[in-house]
């Protein structure tokens, strides 16, 4: 599959092959040594082409725009988030790529002078590795080594200044791969910029797309709720504003239900079913105060369950003849819901006496 990166890599290995072919030109002057001319050529190459290809299968992996140099070690879900956020780009280069390129970086040119008569040590033939190490160098920026990089273009230049001097070395190209990889850096850290700037736009578009559907489940919760409570207590309402809030004893009581009604299904609409709401309803007409309240007990509960807790819960306040009742949903582990009901003793009222009813409903299968 054609893609940037392939083509980009097909473009970097035939500018060094080019770079590397330039040396084996040696037409115009003399070259003593030429095993180690390409002895050099093929370290290079080697090198080169190593620091294109080498992908490590684990491990030594930069998060982008970092300049830490060290290894670090990664995982599945590291590598899953990074494409997540939108930071992609070449990997780090492997510690023993880097050596090789030292090494080459250290080696070719000195190989080369070597190798070549004194005098034709400013030929073509004899300079490539100005821009060959400068290529090299190039990629191992490209590669996120930066130190790795900037200590080779060190070598390069204290070794093409030493064979043919500082002037030479200035105007045959050790500038133009200075200013490679000057050019490399800045490339790279401008495109992990702005694939940290897209990262964070990324993700506060996903914020702010998470906080819209959070408010549009609430309004829809809220417009249930509205219609809940009018079809509750909108006959209570009508009846009261068409007798001039005159209400008999009657219709106090049907305005007692709806407010309790009211207040279960906002408290704990996961602790109602059919048979609990008539429960509810049987316990406040003979005159109880009933308190439902979910705490977030039965989160993450499935139907089933509730649909067994309920049914429990139904029947305990089927035989309940308290004069208050309080429903909560437990904390704890086992207990899915705590039933209390109190009445006022025979004496008056008390604290610890007119506890009649206290019934713990666990969880199933817990």
């Amino acid at each position: 599959m054609i893609s940037v990166k392939n083509v980009l890599m097909l473009l970097a290995v035939a500018f060094t092959a080019y770079l590397a072919a330039r040396g084996l030109w040696w037409t115009t002057g003399e070259v003593r040594q030429p095993l180690i001319v390409v002895a050099a050529l093929a370290l290079y190459l080697v090198t080169t082409w190593l620091c294109v290809f080498w992908e490590p299968t684990s491990g030594y992996v930069l998060a982008a725009g970092s300049d830490d140099e060290g290894p670090r070690e990664t995982s599945a879900d590291v590598r899953t988030q990074t494409a997540i956020d939108g930071i992609r780009g070449p990997r780090s280069l492997p510690p023993a790529a880097q050596v090789l390129a030292l090494a080459c970086a250290a080696i070719v040119p000195t190989a080369i002078a070597l190798a070549v008569d004194p005098g034709d040590r400013t030929e073509p033939f004899a300079t490539w590795y100005l821009g060959g190490i400068g290529a090299l160098m190039t990629i191992v920026m490209v590669r996120r080594r930066p130190w790795t990089a900037w200590s080779g273009i060190v070598l390069l230049t204290i070794a093409s200044m030493a064979w043919m001097g500082p002037l030479g070395a200035l105007s045959l190209g050790l500038v133009g791969s200075v200013v490679w990889v000057a050019c490399a850096q800045l490339l790279v850290l401008s495109m992990d910029r702005a694939a940290r700037d897209t990262s964070r736009l990324t993700r506060l578009q996903r914020a702010a797309s998470a906080w819209q559907t959070s408010q549009v489940v609430r309004q829809r919760e809220r417009r249930v709720q509205v219609q809940k409570a009018l079809a509750v207590a909108g006959p209570v309402l009508t009846r009261t504003v068409a007798h001039g809030g005159h209400l008999t004893d009657a219709d106090r009581l049907e305005a007692r239900l709806a407010e309790g009604r009211l207040r279960d299904e906002m408290r704990g609409p996961r602790l109602l079913d059919d048979d609990v709401r008539a429960e509810l309803e049987r316990a406040r007409r003979r005159g109880a105060n009933v308190t439902v309240l979910d705490e977030g007990g039965l989160d993450g509960v499935d139907d089933e369950t509730l649909s067994v807790i309920r049914a429990q819960l139904a029947e305990t306040l089927r035989s309940a003849s308290s004069d208050r009742l309080y429903i909560r949903t437990s904390p704890d582990e086992r207990i899915a819901v705590t039933v209390v009901g109190r009445s006022m003793s025979v004496g008056g009222p008390s604290d610890e006496d007119n506890v009649d009813l206290w019934r713990e409903i666990p969880h199933p299968g817990r």
